[in-house]
């Protein structure tokens, strides 16, 4: 429809007056919006580096569409015309709106429109204390069988993890429970703490990545066995980057996610502990922070799985972050780097660091394999999984987590899994 639209405004002149000349100048704009557009998405990805991510061909074609259909509008209401005015407008929206389509499909976000329109679907529990609940062992994969009338399936839910110690002012998390914690007196689970890229929300994991999905299948293999996954926001906005340290500038990230949020799962849900139990994942910015957390901490964290990580914490660029969080501090911000952290904490014991990357994806290859190299001198246990034909996008992480989570998983202490999921 949008071609059929753009090409009658582009020959439609050709029953009026000076029709070749006309045509020759829509054409000509159209061509020079294209043109427009590459060189924006050049600048504000290439040089400005704003978005974080290299723009895949696919989607640098589709911009340039975009902005072809939006310079066409723009030349048709110079020349005049109602009639041409009003399809040149309509011609334009169905342009712009093919190309939001076409760039979605290359980076695999939005499913369906009720995803663009609901950030957070899930609904809002309020989770009792454990301390007022009688105390379970912790889960032994070898002697548990599924009671009678256990779910099928895992239960998704929003809840509010309050900034108690970080005053950190997050959006709800969502928490993702397997069949197996959903009966009564439930065992003690391991526990994945899943974090989102950015911009993004806690439940992009959920909606786009599919991390339930995938857990689903697992646990419909081995008797609703899966770990309990909590997304906290580690975040506070979409747009807000607080790099997962702790700032007077940008809030104490950090300190929300490893002590705020990390005492509520403990006092909230029925996991087991020990960082042999305990696992972390994310993408891009959520992977930066899965990476900072799991070199810093441990003695929290024994696994990790993450997709397209940075180097290191940033927003714009080093030399903004390190004013942003790090006070100046050259030193302090190159400390906090993981690669750093993971140097300086060696050797790891029985420490999992799953890595992943699209194909296409050449800056998070480099950062991925510089990370890799550091994990293995480090005493890690690693492996790295490519996916093929995709980039810094949500293909990647679906990809990646089907793979990887099986690792993962097996390292929580729970079955073994054949194959991905």
């Amino acid at each position: 429809m949008a071609a059929l639209l753009a090409g009658w405004v582009l020959i439609g002149p050709l029953h009026e007056r000076h029709r070749l000349r006309r045509a020759a100048v829509r054409v000509g704009g159209a061509a020079v919006g294209a043109v427009i557009g590459l060189a924006a998405v050049w600048w504000t990805g290439d040089v400005q580096d704003d978005f974080g991510v290299q723009f895949t061909p696919v989607t640098r074609m589709w911009i340039a569409f975009a902005f072809a259909g939006v310079a066409l509008l723009l030349v048709v209401a110079v020349q005049g015309g109602w009639l041409a005015r009003v399809l040149a407008v309509a011609a334009a929206g169905a342009l712009v709106l093919s190309a939001g389509l076409g760039v979605n499909v290359d980076f695999g976000f939005y499913k369906n429109i009720e995803q663009a329109i609901a950030t957070n679907p899930y609904k809002t529990r309020d989770l009792p204390v454990l301390a007022d609940q009688p105390s379970q062992p912790e889960v032994d994969a070898a002697d548990w069988h599924a009671p009678a009338g256990m779910p099928t399936k895992g239960e998704t839910f929003s809840v509010s993890i309050p900034g108690k110690v970080s005053h950190f002012r997050a959006r709800k998390a969502v928490v993702w429970l397997p069949p197996a914690a959903q009966v009564a007196d439930p065992p003690r689970l391991p526990v994945l703490v899943a974090l989102s890229g950015q911009p993004g929300q806690p439940a992009d994991m959920f909606q786009t990545g599919d991390l339930g999905s995938f857990l689903d299948r697992y646990a419909a293999a081995h008797d609703g066995l899966a770990p309990i996954v909590v997304s906290p926001d580690q975040l506070g906005a979409p747009n807000r980057n607080p790099m997962c340290v702790d700032s007077r500038r940008l809030g104490r990230s950090a300190t929300y996610v490893m002590t705020d949020t990390v005492d509520w799962i403990e006092h909230h849900l029925p996991v087991a502990s020990g960082p042999g139990a305990w696992g972390i994942t994310g993408f891009s910015q959520g992977a930066t922070c899965a990476m900072q957390f799991s070199t810093e901490h441990p003695d929290v964290f024994g696994s990790a799985l993450a997709i397209s990580s940075e180097l290191a914490p940033v927003t714009g660029n080093a030399h903004t972050s390190t004013a942003l969080a790090f006070g100046g501090s050259t030193a302090a911000y190159r400390a906090a780097a993981p690669v750093a952290v993971m140097a300086a904490h060696g050797p790891y014991r029985d420490h999992l660091t799953v890595f992943g990357y699209g194909s296409e994806d050449a800056p998070y290859r480099a950062s991925t394999e510089t990370l890799h190299a550091a994990a293995v001198r480090a005493g890690m246990q690693t492996q790295v999984i490519v996916s093929p034909g995709s980039a810094h996008d949500w293909n990647t992480v679906r990809y990646v987590l089907a793979h990887g989570l099986p690792v993962v998983l097996a390292h929580l202490g729970l079955p073994q899994q054949e194959g991905a999921l």
